[in-house]
């Protein structure tokens, strides 16, 4: 799709006929909200999908920075710095092989769900890298222009869908979509996790030199020398692609010491117990939100779809056959990520401890608590697997539908009246944004993801322009509840008020 015709599609879909769109560069200009008017607010809900990018899914929605903006020059460039003469294969599987399913496409971002790649996001697509180092290469230093010569998945990274027929698509029209919200930190799902936990990166020191990444001297991952020269030959080949790094911050995937872990239990041990002889993550004991609402005795929850199941899974003894934990064909066929659980982490919700029993709950509580009437002030929910919109196991529209009827849920409830929705994302899960994440710190932000603010209280029809990153989340609760603010919250990103007016 060349460019005009990527300017034609957005202008068309801005045409449409449907609810107007009311358009905002920043809070500012608008009516200040003040504390008094966010008491109207009693209880926020936070739903963490998975790993998409702004683009990916809402790159041609009316009125938003999108996919039309980008600028001509965001073109990809092979790993000595040329444009690419085409894109790449699309690479799946280990070793990789070019998927042939797909094209041989130009240059430059293309519809996954067209006549000619023919993938809609009823359909899963193969997963990308979404890793720490790999992520800063990709963003080269805000040129965005590396995705495809970093990525394990070649051209699959510049994919986007025409996302209006999905059903959070027809929400945010209704209500807010911000345009310029980034996932809190570079890399993957543990981290950003993490980040929406404590604002913080957990530390690993002493770990293993089998999990310390390997370093060139540009702080980019080593290659090996059998490394392809050339994007188009195949994906690049690191030295050591570790989870810690040198001096002993935990960035990519690591498991908790707690169950439900990726390590199952020593032999003999205590069940609870990931088995430390594998080198679990050491118990985290900085100051969560969690913490900072239980200090001020406000009430919250984290509840994840499959929690109990996995729970039990997790305890089993060492041999046994984990079928729910990284196994969607397993019980239920439920696909369980340890590593989507931050406060399992933490030393303060420890198994057996009354912090854990209080707040650490199964997605099926957070139903029966909407059906109830009795949310609590703050609740994060995490859906399992197969409806988090993951790439790799699970498809858009599962977790669309799964998302939207939730939030039918609570908006046919007494609950509506003074709650405030936040759906968004942990990262970008591998996919191309065309826009460049602000100056921040060593950790983030970086790409842009999806964000929808969904209240009585939320603007309508509005597209929010103003800058916000997941710890903006946390700024917001922390505003709403008079907490202590936590150390790593960014004094440039917004707290969300942009979005809403009383």
């Amino acid at each position: 799709m060349t460019t005009f015709h990527l300017k034609q599609a957005g202008a068309l879909l801005c045409g449409l006929a449907g609810l107007a769109l009311t358009v905002g560069a920043s809070a500012a200009g608008s009516h200040a909200v003040t504390d008094k008017q966010l008491q109207k607010i009693q209880h926020v809900l936070v739903i963490y999908g998975e790993n998409r990018s702004f683009d990916n899914l809402y790159g041609l929605f009316p009125g938003a920075n999108g996919i039309a903006d980008a600028k001509l020059g965001v073109v990809q460039v092979d790993n000595d710095g040329t444009p690419l003469a085409r894109l790449p294969d699309v690479w799946t599987g280990k070793p990789p092989v070019a998927d042939p399913s797909y094209p041989r496409l130009p240059n430059q971002p293309f519809r996954l769900d067209d006549a000619q790649v023919h993938k809609p996001f009823t359909v899963e697509t193969s997963d990308l890298v979404h890793r720490f180092y790999q992520n800063q290469e990709q963003i080269d230093g805000g040129k965005m222009d590396k995705y495809v010569a970093v990525s394990d998945a070649g051209a699959l990274t510049m994919g986007y869908y025409d996302g209006s027929a999905m059903k959070l698509w027809n929400i945010a029209r209704q209500y807010t979509l911000a345009d310029n919200f980034f996932m809190g930190a570079f890399g993957g799902s543990f981290l950003n996790h993490m980040w929406l936990a404590c604002a913080c990166t957990p530390v690993f020191p002493n770990a293993p030199a089998s999990k310390v990444a390997a370093l060139g001297g540009d702080n980019k991952l080593a290659r090996k020398p059998t490394s392809p020269a050339s994007a188009l030959d195949g994906p690049p080949q690191f030295v050591l692609d570790g989870a810690v790094t040198p001096d002993g911050y935990g960035v990519n995937t690591l498991q908790s010491s707690y169950e439900p872990s990726g390590i199952p239990p020593a032999a003999g041990g205590d069940n609870r117990l990931a088995d430390v002889a594998k080198y679990p993550l050491p118990p985290q004991t900085e100051k969560t939100i969690g913490d900072a609402l239980s200090d001020k005795k406000v009430s919250w929850a984290w509840y994840a779809g499959g929690w109990n199941k996995a729970l039990q899974d997790g305890m089993q003894a060492p041999d046994a056959k984990r079928a729910v934990i990284y196994n969607e064909e397993g019980a239920d066929g439920i696909n369980f990520q340890p590593h989507h659980q931050p406060f399992n982490y933490f030393l303060r919700y420890a198994p057996g401890t009354p912090d854990r029993a209080a707040h650490l709950k199964d997605g099926a509580d957070l139903m029966a608590a909407i059906k109830q009437g009795k949310l609590p002030a703050v609740a994060f929910y995490k859906p399992e697997g197969k409806l988090n919109q993951h790439p790799g196991y699970a498809d858009v529209a599962a977790g669309d539908e799964h998302i939207a009827n939730l939030i039918a849920q609570i908006q046919r409830s007494p609950l509506w009246k003074n709650t405030l929705i936040v759906v968004t994302y942990d990262e970008n899960g591998g996919f191309w944004d065309h826009v460049a994440p602000p100056k921040g710190d060593r950790w983030g932000p970086s790409n842009r993801i999806p964000t929808l603010i969904v209240s009585p209280y939320a603007k309508k029809g509005y597209v929010d322009h103003t800058a916000y990153d997941t710890t903006s989340i946390l700024k917001f609760i922390t505003r709403r509840f008079g907490l202590e603010p936590l150390p790593g919250l960014r004094p440039a990103m917004g707290d969300l008020t942009g979005a809403l007016q009383f």
